[in-house]
């Protein structure tokens, strides 16, 4: 019932408004500007008439959606216009009398003008077919005089070109994350943006489960080759979910628009790594379909970890050493069905189904001494764990989009189904002092996460440089988390449950129901101001299966107002400074919420908590770029705190054990500044990067004195990337990136270095046009292994681990495309759900209506 309740509550906030605005509020009319596309209501009207048919001169087909103007013979300006339809048909009516000409333009073609056309009171012209020929040069035509900038900023975003990078071929987005300004990303694959993990990670503007269940395993099942773009939103507007503190992070895929049927191959192999990848894509006239799939194999991922941890109780001191050897490898597929359908030229619709699976097993050699009260040995343990991760994720979207006769109206509605089923157990044999097993330990962890939403999105211009957005949201999630303990005696015994950790599971759902309004405004002084809030009211019903005394969870719902405004002002020569505020909050997801009990390790034991509460972000932006010759800058400040921050917290036992969980803290503070550029060199060289430094405060104000902890420093990261293209297809590029030490609750992290390095060389056939290439790229090539050391300190405990990874690679790639494409219409803006909402480990100033570009 609360599920009818919450959509009825978002219906009516949304269709209530949804009707277009008025006209002038001011009073009195005032000249409208003749747009392409469109009739010009102010044009004098009479009864006269002109009709035709656009025909494409070389396949005799329909040219729809081409722009039409009609101009006067006496002024050679425009006074009124329109588009062909989907049978390429066009016609201007009410003409009054007068001498005219009839100018067509469409992206592909050369533009064309008919004779002069007279009409006379009540006349009807058929100009019949009119023929367009297409524009096309062939490749040995066309001189190259400059390539896309890797990285770009936008108004309201920044970009960095992922398919521009060579070095990318091969890999997961992972690494293609490392390359992205404003980002960082761990040698586990955690995504933070300025120092926060607070971040929601989009693919092609759409949410999924899996990135809701491990953003780090989300990006590991993403192959590079397929990623267009990926776009980081630091101030989201209104229109965004409320989630995500540090902001949005929006991968987006590549995509063809072109007519036709074609094969795409992707294929690599390396020391440490396997691809392949099959894509095709079909499309005629109004509908498309796309059918693709992508496997990835990685293999020899070795690894190991020292530690060493002591724990103080009643003035004795229990010292844990320990040391491992891992092995990792995962098996990833990823398969989608996309299909796309014109229902008219003002009305779409989409769909697509992607379903995501990965098998991944880690294999680890524990062996483990333990000192207690002495430095005499008291006890030595080993244990082979073998752990599993296993999920399969389903994501099934259906989007209706409506466009109107007036520039950037619109309105939507977004569907989505998605779930996530994630299997995460592991198996330990247990050995004492000799080398025989002496018994058994199991934990079964099966759970899911799954989600439906529908939103509905409406927008219209309000005079030439004014924009309303508003619309309404409902997302109803399910959390389900079942976990068991077994423990057996010797080699071969029965698996029985383990009486110290009693069986148990969690159902945990979540309901959301928001609402926005945002408004943008353009001056003529070049000022664009964008603000808007946003309403979300959460329900959530949350219960143990078995009753456990002294536990329940009871947490009430509540509602949250988060308000938004963007300001930016262009300036000459190419500046541009932009100042934003916008409050965000952070709900807990699955990996924090699951209370499973992970024992892997005995002495370091980690599991969710159940009863956490969001967070509360205030977020202050101020940033400024130019263009100076060929060079590119752009420099950005920035503050953000955070209040009931979730964090790791670490505790200890009288035996030693390091028991970690996520609590609410105090609050967590960051300031600081980040600086990239471009510069373009003899138009075939592009070298590029940046440095990000911010000071970081965390305070816990939790009245237990062992919990009570704060932390502070500076972390600086950076970056550099180098491009050159060469004669006859070939191409090299290189990367690197450093992470300085970063801070924690409880200590410290030591930093980490990356490189690679590529070369390519194009595959062109008769016509010298690309139909694929071969590659080879390195990666930390000259160093194997590196470290990187965690210290840990509270009242109570001192923890001291250093990991060690074997990141050593080189891998050959190869693609290769079949088929045959021609010019496409071009297809409107797909909208698709945006579920920017839940904590995992841009709208900020577009153009409106009038303000993108000048009228001619």
């Amino acid at each position: 019932m609360k599920k009818f309740i919450l959509f009825g509550i978002i219906l009516c906030s949304t269709l209530s408004f949804a009707q277009p605005p008025a006209g002038n509020p001011q009073g009195g009319a005032r000249p409208a500007p003749v747009i392409p596309g469109t009739v010009n209501p102010d044009a004098p009207r009479g009864n006269g008439r002109i009709s035709g048919v656009l025909i494409d001169s070389t396949t005799n087909k329909p040219v729809e959606f081409a722009t039409i103007a009609l101009l006067s013979v006496q002024t050679g300006k425009p006074i009124d216009g329109t588009t062909s339809d989907e049978k390429g048909k066009f016609a201007l009516t009410k003409l009054v009398p007068g001498e005219y000409r009839l100018q067509v333009s469409f992206l592909g073609y050369k533009n064309k003008e008919t004779g002069k056309l007279k009409i006379e009171r009540g006349s009807d012209i058929n100009v019949g077919n009119v023929t367009l020929a297409p524009d096309v040069k062939t490749l040995q035509e066309v001189n190259v005089v400059g390539q896309t900038q890797i990285v770009e900023e936008k108004v309201d975003r920044l970009v960095y070109n992922a398919e521009k990078d060579i070095t990318n071929k091969g890999g997961d987005a992972s690494e293609v994350m490392r390359k992205v300004p404003m980002l960082s990303v761990d040698l586990d694959g955690n995504v933070t943006l300025r120092g926060s993990s607070n971040v929601r990670v989009l693919i092609n503007n759409k949410p999924s489960t899996i990135v809701a269940a491990s953003v780090a395993d989300a990006l590991k099942q993403i192959p590079a080759d397929m990623i267009k773009s990926v776009e980081v939103i630091t101030s989201p507007s209104a229109k965004y979910d409320a989630e995500g503190s540090a902001g949005i992070i929006n991968i987006i895929t590549k995509k063809n628009t072109l007519q036709g049927l074609t094969l795409n191959m992707d294929a690599g192999v390396g020391n440490r790594g396997s691809n392949l990848g099959l894509n095709g894509n079909y499309r005629a006239g109004k509908m498309g379909f796309s059918l693709g799939g992508f496997g990835r194999a990685n293999y020899n991922i070795k690894g190991g970890f020292e530690n060493t941890q002591r724990s103080f109780f009643d003035g004795v001191t229990t010292e844990t050493r320990q040391i491992a050897d891992t092995k990792n490898q995962f098996i990833f597929g990823n398969y989608q069905l996309g299909f796309d359908y014109d229902i008219a030229k003002n009305q779409s619709i989409t769909a697509s189904l992607r379903y995501g699976a990965q098998n991944g097993k880690t294999s680890q050699n524990l062996a483990t001494v333990f000192f207690p009260g002495g430095i005499i040995p008291g006890q030595t343990t080993r244990r082979d764990v073998d752990i599993k991760n296993l999920s399969g994720t389903v994501d099934l979207n259906v989007d209706y989009t409506k466009t109107f006769k007036k520039p950037q109206q619109e309105f939507s509605i977004l569907t989505q189904f998605s779930r996530n089923n994630r299997t995460n157990d592991y198996e330990a044999d247990l050995f004492g002092s000799s080398s025989d097993i002496t018994g058994r330990d199991r934990n079964d962890n099966l759970s899911y996460n799954q989600e439906s939403t529908i939103q509905i999105d409406y927008q219209t211009p309000v005079k030439a440089n004014q924009l309303v957005e508003f619309g309404g949201k409902g997302i109803f999630r399910q959390v389900d988390s079942d976990y068991k303990y077994f423990i057996s005696t010797g080699p071969t015994g029965e698996y029985t449950q383990n009486p110290t950790r009693p069986n148990n599971g969690l159902d945990y759902d979540q309901n959301v129901a928001a609402t926005y309004f945002s408004y943008t405004y353009t001056s003529k002084t070049k000022y664009t101001i964008k603000a808007g809030a946003r309403y979300e009211y959460t329900m959530i019903d949350a219960n143990f299966r078995s009753e456990i005394p002294g536990q329940s969870i009871d947490i009430p719902s509540y509602g949250n107002l988060v308000p938004s405004i963007n300001i930016s002002k262009s300036l000459k020569g190419g500046k541009t400074v932009k100042i934003a505020y916008n409050r965000r909050l952070q709900r807990p997801g699955i990996q924090f919420l699951n209370p499973n009990i992970n024992a892997a390790n005995p002495q370091n034991i980690t599991f969710g908590n159940p009863y956490l509460e969001p967070e509360l972000t205030d977020n202050i932006e101020l940033s400024t770029s130019a263009y100076i010759k060929k060079t590119y800058l752009n420099f950005s400040f920035f503050a953000r705190r955070t209040d009931n921050s979730i964090e790791n917290v670490r505790t200890t036992s009288q035996d030693g054990v390091i028991t970690t969980t996520y609590q609410n803290i105090g609050h967590k503070e960051n300031y600081g500044a980040n600086v990239f550029g471009n510069i373009s060199l003899f138009s075939k060289w592009q070298i590029g990067g940046g440095a990000d430094a911010y000071y970081s405060y965390i305070t816990n104000n939790s009245p237990t004195p062992s919990l009570n902890a704060s932390n502070s420093g500076v972390v600086v990261t950076g970056r550099m990337f180098t491009s050159l293209s060469l004669k006859k297809g070939w191409g090299v590029q290189g990367f690197g990136f450093v992470q300085g030490r970063s801070v924690q609750l409880q200590g410290y992290q030591t930093g980490f270095a990356f490189y690679s390095l590529g070369i390519k060389k194009d595959i062109k056939d008769d016509k010298g046009q690309t139909k694929g290439s071969l590659g080879l790229a390195g990666e930390n090539f000259l160093t194997n292994p590196f470290n990187m050391r965690t210290e840990l300190s509270s009242p109570t405990f001192q923890q001291s681990n250093i990991n060690y990874f074997y990141n050593r690679g080189i891998r050959l790639t190869f693609s290769y495309r079949i088929g045959k494409m021609s010019f496409d219409q071009p297809q409107r803006r797909k909208k698709s759900v945006n579920n920017d909402d839940v904590k995992d480990g841009g709208d900020g100033g577009g153009q409106p209506a009038g303000g993108a570009a000048k009228q001619k």
